[in-house]
């Protein structure tokens, strides 16, 4: 089997897996340009996705190679200029035109150059940052940890779905202690190349080195924490450091796509310590705030749209700050193809994977399987007798998704889940319904799970 086709197998998998918008701005144009010694080489056309696939990707690229070659070991990615086209294009040709541009579009937005000694990126500032009520907390737990380091709020523990600015904010902590004191020892690093070190030192016996370079930062800023679920040598290691730095009186900054009680498989000592911090949400933007970062993302890019074009966008893309990004990257592609700026109509047909996508319902596995691992448990687990809370819970929001988005019948949901007794099912989903009245943190977990679930 040749890299081409290899790549293009990995590429059918994503598309299958991902939103088309995502798909497009992130695999297009990547090829797989070497197969060495179980080290694979992506191709990407800039940097910003190579940051991109290397820390939100790397895993599921990883698992869809294996299925395809067991050896495989690693995967890298490097920049190449004349990476070739390998994603599937779409069958129209104004979005076929539009596609490309954004390509290219992002590329000139989005290059940048990552500090090699911080590994911030230097785009990342409090000043690009918009606030709303969404955010509002933890942005001011962001801002007093840039301003007093290691004394208020330590950790900081910011948690939130994709693509609401959590990475960001953290990144703009580093990169404002930086600024105000060069000497400053500062290092974020995503939890999964943290795992990827861990696991090298215990292969190459180098551990004393790796603990020995994590507490000399000052500031440490872990990004995704949810991925240390389940890596129990990891968790030891990292409660070490944590320990180490927190008695120094070192800023620790963490960040999750959910609270630390609801990541499953995380040891209860890591809990406390976070517990003992501060912890602060960001939630989907209203519509003001979706406005406003419009507006700043266009003052950004020196992009100019109609006021009613502006609203148009706010009010119907709802679920992320990068999609609102994605939509200006594709209506200023537009705006260079054509040389005039699109109508409502335009727009509407452009947009037409984020206004309004049609909603396919998911299949009842899949649903058990996207619950399952979102608490990082093994499907089977939902399906067994087992009355541990942290199989119990997930067990009964899998069955309280199944009724309210699939409209399943209670006898069905409890054939689903093991077997369960119709009772049992109509009791978990009052109990959920009754709890998402009053607990914020579940209703944010739901809808997670629900974006993964019609994504």
């Amino acid at each position: 089997m040749t890299n081409e086709e290899i790549w293009r197998q990995v590429l059918n998998e994503m598309e299958l897996n991902l939103p088309k918008a995502a798909f497009n701005t992130w695999f297009k144009n990547t090829a797989l340009v070497s197969n060495k010694d179980g080290v694979v080489t992506i191709g990407v056309p800039h940097a910003f996705a190579q940051e991109w696939l290397s820390d939100k990707f790397n895993k599921n690229i990883l698992k869809s190679l294996r299925s395809i070659l067991s050896d495989i070991k690693e995967v890298k990615f490097s920049v190449t200029k004349a990476a070739p086209a390998s994603a599937t294009e779409s069958h129209e040709s104004i979005q076929q035109k539009i596609s490309h541009i954004s390509s290219n579009s992002q590329e000139e937005f989005d290059v940048f150059s990552i500090d090699k000694q911080t590994n911030l990126n230097p785009r990342y500032l409090f000043d690009a940052f918009i606030v709303g009520e969404s955010n509002r907390l933890a942005h001011a737990s962001a801002i007093a940890v840039a301003n007093t380091p290691g004394t208020a709020y330590n950790p900081l523990f910011i948690y939130g779905g994709t693509g609401l600015g959590k990475t960001h904010l953290i990144q703009a902590i580093g990169n404002t202690i930086k600024n105000k004191n060069k000497k400053t020892q500062i290092r974020y690093v995503p939890s999964e190349v943290f795992t990827t070190e861990i696991i090298g030192a215990i292969q190459n016996n180098t551990m004393s080195r790796i603990k020995e370079y994590y507490r000399q930062f000052d500031v440490l800023i872990i990004d995704d924490i949810q991925f240390l679920a389940g890596k129990e040598k990891t968790q030891e290691e990292f409660f070490h450091i944590f320990n180490s730095l927190y008695e120094n009186n070192k800023q620790i900054i963490v960040s999750s796509d959910r609270p630390p009680k609801a990541i499953a498989i995380l040891e209860e000592r890591l809990k406390s310590r976070f517990e003992g911090g501060m912890i602060a949400d960001i939630s989907a933007p209203d519509y003001e705030t979706r406005m406003a970062i419009l507006r700043a993302k266009m003052e950004q890019k020196k992009q100019m749209l109609e006021e009613d074009i502006i609203q148009y966008l706010a009010a119907n893309i709802q679920k992320n700050i990068r999609e609102l990004e994605g939509a200006l990257n594709r209506i200023a592609a537009y705006t260079n193809l054509y040389k005039k700026q699109p109508t409502r109509e335009d727009i509407a047909t452009l947009l037409s994977n984020l206004i309004n996508p049609p909603r396919k319902l998911p299949a009842p596995k899949k649903v058990i399987e996207i619950v399952a691992d979102f608490y990082q448990l093994k499907e089977k687990d939902l399906i067994t007798s087992s009355r541990k809370q942290e199989i119990v819970k997930p067990r009964q929001i899998a069955m309280y998704l199944l009724r309210e988005e699939l409209k399943s019948s209670y006898p069905y949901i409890g054939q689903k889940l093991g077997g369960k007794d119709h009772t049992t099912v109509i009791h978990a989903c009052e109990k959920i319904a009754k709890e998402l009245k009053v607990n914020k943190n579940l209703e944010d977990e739901l809808q997670e799970i629900r974006e993964k679930m019609f994504s």
